[in-house]
């Protein structure tokens, strides 16, 4: 298995250290729903846990919270609530979110005020040897002191300070220095520490949580890439300074950013889909498979007409899955299974490459149909396509609500598409009867007049 690693900017040999690989990943800052971009970053760590135990691996996934920032203290502020009380019901609604898009549980979530202990621990060391400093009641890593900072992005030092906005701040030594601890502010919340009160960086958070869960050396740490710096690279000074052992991962693996309309999801320009917004319009597999279509490294540009175009594949997946068994046919059966789960181990070994992995997969659900309507037998080639979709993390299942609750509804939406289609709004039509598709609701034309039913569960 090949993993394409950030720091040595190439693919290279996925060799963990043990028996149990160490998964890190970034987590959420609570201050907000989560939003498509996070799904789709958790939703390829999670095809990454689950193909690495299909492999035969044993996988311990830890995910931090950081639960206390400069942004949820400000969105606190505008709330009526204590900081600690918007990030815990960002925090519960956040893995409500991810339970229904079908990711499995981190084996742990620290979150940051949890560890003030460890992290005032780490920031004593690292002054003591000389790679801190404390400075008005602040405590600075001092980048000057680490060999290599920038390594991991590919930059030197000169060169970050030449393509960045650095704001001058007397109490620094070098302007690139950053920040481990935080003085307190007033009316923000703080913890007790050698140099004052006050509370620790977002970077430290992620070491200390990392270092006491994990240990010193990780085998994956994964994330956007729009943590590879400062984020990741300061983590991986504060780290190596702090332990003495190089290198803190041995794989960094970074996904590509989601942009909506070439634009880049974020919430500071304000133009986020929430994942309940999603999963208000489409399945969680149909939204799993939008992902998975494209390389975890690449970007992707989100829309309800690009996940629309996943809600077809998935029913053709579906079909397969959902046909009678072998009781009805008689001939042997001659599909190679062995072929297929080769295929699909070549193609997920190859830097987890899903886009081929799914192309496997749909040339196995055709050979499964083709068998079908030969009269041949496939049930050993049906559950194989059982067990690679679910390393993939899809159900496929429909998830239809009690059909007597919802049959008004789809009454109801059928009327408002007939209607569009007799004003010749066909694009709307077509989008409604798309839209019920992903639902396991079967629209058929005719005619005379329309009719419609739900496919097996």
């Amino acid at each position: 298995m090949r993993l394409f690693d950030t720091l040595s900017n190439e693919k290279v040999d996925f060799e963990p250290l043990g028996n149990e690989v160490k998964l890190y990943v970034c987590g959420v800052t609570p201050y907000s729903p989560s939003h498509v971009g996070h799904a789709m970053s958790y939703i390829y760590f999670d095809v990454l846990r689950r193909y690495l135990e299909f492999r035969g691996y044993k996988v311990r996934h830890i995910q931090n919270f950081t639960d206390i920032d400069d942004k949820i203290i400000g969105a606190a502020l505008g709330s009526g609530l204590q900081p600690d009380e918007m990030a815990e019901g960002f925090i519960q609604e956040y893995l409500a979110d991810m339970d229904d898009l079908n990711i499995k549980r981190a084996d742990g979530y620290p979150r940051a005020t949890q560890e003030i202990e460890y992290i005032i621990k780490m920031l004593q060391q690292l002054i003591d040897t000389g790679y801190a400093y404390s400075a008005s009641g602040d405590v600075y890593f001092r980048v000057n002191s680490f060999r290599g900072y920038g390594k991991l992005g590919h930059r030197t030092l000169e060169g970050m300070m030449a393509g960045a906005r650095v704001e001058v701040d007397e109490s620094k030594e070098h302007p690139m220095d950053f920040a481990l601890w935080k003085s307190a502010k007033p009316n923000e919340p703080f913890w007790e520490s050698p140099w004052g009160p006050g509370r620790p960086g977002w970077h430290i958070e992620c070491s200390a949580m990392s270092l006491r869960y994990l240990g010193e050396n990780l085998d994956i740490h994964g994330g956007g890439q729009d943590l590879v710096f400062p984020h990741h690279e300061n983590e991986i000074a504060q780290s190596e300074a702090y332990t003495g052992s190089s290198p803190f991962v041995r794989h960094w693996m970074h996904n590509g950013l989601l942009q909506l309309d070439d634009t880049k999801m974020s919430k500071s320009l304000g133009n986020l889909v929430t994942v309940r917004d999603a999963l208000s319009r489409h399945e969680p597999d149909t939204l799993r498979l939008f992902f998975l279509s494209s390389h975890y490294h690449n970007p992707l540009t989100y829309s309800d007409e690009n996940v629309l175009k996943q809600s077809r594949a998935l029913q053709r997946l579906r079909s397969t899955f959902d046909a009678t068994g072998d009781d009805n046919v008689s001939k042997i059966e001659t599909i190679d299974i062995d072929e297929f789960q080769n295929r699909f181990i070549e193609s997920m070994d190859d830097d987890l490459n899903t886009p081929r992995a799914l192309a496997v997969i749909f040339d196995l659900a055709r050979e499964i149909n083709r068998s079908r309507r030969e009269g041949r037998k496939a049930g050993n080639a049906q559950r194989l396509l059982s067990e690679l979709t679910g390393v993939l993390g899809l159900s496929l299942e429909s998830r239809l609500a009690n059909p007597l609750e919802i049959d008004p509804f789809v009454e109801l939406l059928l009327d408002v598409r007939d209607k569009l289609r007799q004003a010749k709004e066909f694009g709307l039509a077509d989008t409604i009867r798309e839209r019920l598709d992903s639902l396991g609701v079967s629209v058929e034309d005719s005619s005379q007049d329309t009719r419609w039913k739900y496919r097996a569960p």
